[in-house]
């Protein structure tokens, strides 16, 4: 709920702008995940924190193709930064780490492609909406896998995370 609060507040101002441009930076771990709205606050079943997080950058995926179809005068992308040596990915994936080390990219590698995607005018020729790895647009759903969303999911979505902002923000001013 966290990039949907931000992002849809920052919409009326990005609409104004000559270059507006949003980056959401999500991972390729969403490929695992199918968009599942029955459970957005992951309470059913047994607690998997990869599983959320994948699910959690599913979802970051949508969001960047419903708005980019909402908001024709700012451009969306979102994008995975590759594997990169981190402390996040050192601390919450020690096991990965240690057999990864030497393969994976270095923070600035990691974060070629979200600046590219900020300052380049090659990134807004292309369409908006797109996820991104290495600078180039790149597929959302793994080959046979069963990770499509029928599109009512997908404004389902919308619809709740809506629902959510506006109680946070109720809570909030309360």
């Amino acid at each position: 709920v966290g990039t949907y609060i931000l992002t849809t507040a920052l919409l009326p101002l990005l609409e104004k702008e000559a270059d507006a441009r949003v980056i959401t930076v999500s991972s390729g771990g969403m490929l695992v995940q199918k968009l599942n709205i029955s459970d957005l606050q992951s309470g059913n079943g047994t607690f998997d924190g990869t599983m959320v997080y994948a699910q959690n950058k599913r979802q970051q995926v949508v969001l960047t193709e419903q708005w980019a179809k909402a908001h024709r005068n700012i451009h969306f992308s979102v994008m995975h930064p590759g594997w990169a040596d981190t402390p996040a990915v050192r601390s919450s994936m020690p096991d990965f780490y240690q057999k990864m080390k030497n393969n994976l990219r270095t923070e600035a590698q990691g974060a070629d492609t979200v600046l590219w995607l900020a300052v380049s005018s090659e990134a807004t020729k292309l369409p908006s909406g797109l996820f991104f790895q290495d600078r180039q647009p790149v597929p959302t759903h793994l080959p046979l896998a069963s990770t499509h969303s029928p599109p009512e999911d997908e404004e389902k979505l919308m619809e709740v995370l809506e629902e959510f902002s506006q109680k946070f923000k109720s809570t909030s001013l309360g």
